[in-house]
């Protein structure tokens, strides 16, 4: 499978700051990035491993590679491999996300 998904399992609020906090802790530089309901990504990839949190809203991943429509909300985690080729549709409340990048050495 081209990515790993881990849903938000501990209920309550998803903290930012905690979240942050944990990707530092595994040697990530983590930013944030926003879009606007609706808003969406066509098909791409990237050379590195990505690993995004959603924070607030939600959004869906599409994988035309397993033919999979992945829909990620807050807490959720998806890290995906390197040259996966994926598209994203942004949710109808909009989303905002915390992301990192794996990069191999």
């Amino acid at each position: 499978m081209p990515y790993q998904l881990d849903r938000w399992q501990w209920g309550g609020d998803v903290r930012e700051d905690d979240l942050r906090a944990e990707m530092r802790s595994q040697g990530l530089a983590p930013f944030t990035w926003h879009n606007g309901p609706g808003d969406h990504y066509s098909l791409h990839s990237r050379s590195y491993t990505r690993v995004i949190y959603v924070l607030r809203g939600s959004a869906i991943f599409h994988f035309p590679e397993t033919n999979e429509d992945v829909m990620l909300e807050p807490g959720d985690r998806i890290q995906i491999d390197a040259r996966t080729q994926h598209a994203i549709t942004v949710g109808d409340e909009g989303v905002a996300c915390l992301e990192a990048a794996i990069r191999k050495r």
